[in-house]
């Protein structure tokens, strides 16, 4: 048995840019990723799991698909009102963003999913002792 290290806890701003750096969210200091898309399975630091359940991640598409859309509208909405394209190049503009933006935010997303979950299982688990009295 390892016996692993526990941070202190940190804010939600903290927790949140160590998930921008694709770093563990509760220490900061272990990479998330081994390759572009595999994870590693825990925090060889403190010892947090990545995936706590089978279909844990299915957050992360919400938040991936979320980006993806503002960011494939708003440019090609944004290129219309400044530039004045057509529709035609509109389109072709959205659906290769939509296309592309999935794939290079596939690991923020599931950094942001994670740090997201790991501060209010936090604060979650801080709260329950005050409600036992």
């Amino acid at each position: 048995m390892s016996t692993h290290r526990l941070p202190p806890p940190v804010g939600l701003g903290r927790t949140l840019w160590r998930a921008l750096g694709l770093r563990c969210p509760r220490c900061g200091e272990t990479p998330l990723f081994v390759g572009w898309f595999r994870m590693h399975p825990q925090c060889a630091t403190c010892g947090l799991r990545y995936e706590r359940e089978q279909g844990y991640f299915v957050g992360a598409i919400y938040v991936n698909y979320a980006m993806t859309a503002v960011v494939s509208l708003g440019t090609a909405i944004a290129l219309d009102v400044v530039v004045g394209i057509g529709i035609v190049t509109q389109l072709a503009i959205a659906i290769t963003l939509a296309a592309l933006v999935p794939l290079v935010f596939f690991r923020y997303a599931r950094s942001l999913w994670l740090a997201i979950d790991t501060f209010v299982t936090r604060m979650d688990s801080a709260a329950a002792p005050k409600r036992r009295r």
